[in-house]
């Protein structure tokens, strides 16, 4: 399997399909780069390189001790671009893989990056502060600390539901899907999954988003379960420069997965990209 070596030695796996103008996809939490096949196959069918890697503490990547955090995931990123010496490229990143994205450009800036994308991104910041006040409370993230040591299995199970909104009663969310993210929840190693939350909640984005000066897609359902739409796309979106914001009524955290939603992000993407 391939694999770039991050700074500390771990082992990053990659997927690499098709050819061209390289668009590179950051997963979310706590998932595996799997997630984002329908889009990688996408944006490989009409022309494009279709990248995406396990974040470290997952997948088929290396299970370190340390390194569980935004900074280092975005080295982990930058060190797979440099790697592979991809230039012009489009970022695209769900979740914390949006925070990722963000990090990225505040740490690296665009020198080798085109456009950007965020999706149900974490940023600006998800726990309540004074600052902060649309944020959700430090307890929630508690509550998800406590699944993930207690019984992961079957929070896993649980938070698909609202992940995918099919808690909701016109959902068409299939029991497949919720199996998919049940399964590459299982893959990610437990303290990864435990130190992630804490990068995902209490990383403040801000700096990183001003920091954008390239075209950045911002997509953000109203419906979001997860990430708040009043926290994260409604403030990201105020923040950032160039930016073309797509709110979808009814849309959930994992949108680009179920229907009908997933079919306008997969046509909003593509002509993105290729704008």
């Amino acid at each position: 399997m391939p694999f770039v070596i991050a700074k500390d030695g771990t082992q990053i796996f990659y997927k690499d399909w098709g050819s061209g103008r390289p668009v590179v996809f950051s997963h979310g939490w706590p998932l595996t780069a799997d997630a984002w096949d329908p889009q990688l196959q996408l944006v490989a069918d009409n022309g494009y390189r279709a990248i995406a890697h396990d974040r470290r503490g997952g997948g088929r990547s290396s299970q370190p001790w340390e390194g569980n955090d935004l900074d280092t995931y975005a080295d982990d990123l930058a060190q797979l671009i440099e790697t592979l010496d991809l230039r012009d490229v489009i970022l695209v990143g769900h979740s914390t893989g949006g925070g990722e994205v963000a990090r990225y450009i505040g740490r690296y800036g665009t020198d080798r990056v085109a456009k950007a994308v965020l999706l149900s991104a974490i940023a600006p910041l998800m726990v309540k502060t004074d600052a902060n006040p649309e944020g959700l409370p430090i307890e929630v993230f508690d509550d998800i600390r406590k699944g993930i040591l207690t019984d992961r299995s079957q929070f896993y199970e649980d938070l698909s539901a609202s992940f995918y909104g099919a808690n909701r009663p016109a959902s068409q969310v299939s029991k497949g899907i919720r199996d998919a993210f049940w399964m590459w929840s299982m893959q990610v190693g437990i303290k990864g999954a435990y130190d992630c939350v804490k990068a995902f909640s209490e990383t403040d984005l801000t700096e990183d988003l001003r920091g954008f000066d390239v075209p950045t897609l911002i997509v953000h359902g109203d419906d979001d379960q997860i990430v708040p739409i009043v926290a994260a796309g409604n403030k990201s979106s105020a923040i950032v420069k160039d930016v073309d914001y797509k709110v979808y009524p009814g849309a959930p955290h994992g949108l680009a997965m179920v229907a009908p939603f997933a079919d306008k992000f997969n046509a909003d993407l593509l002509a993105f990209v290729r704008a």
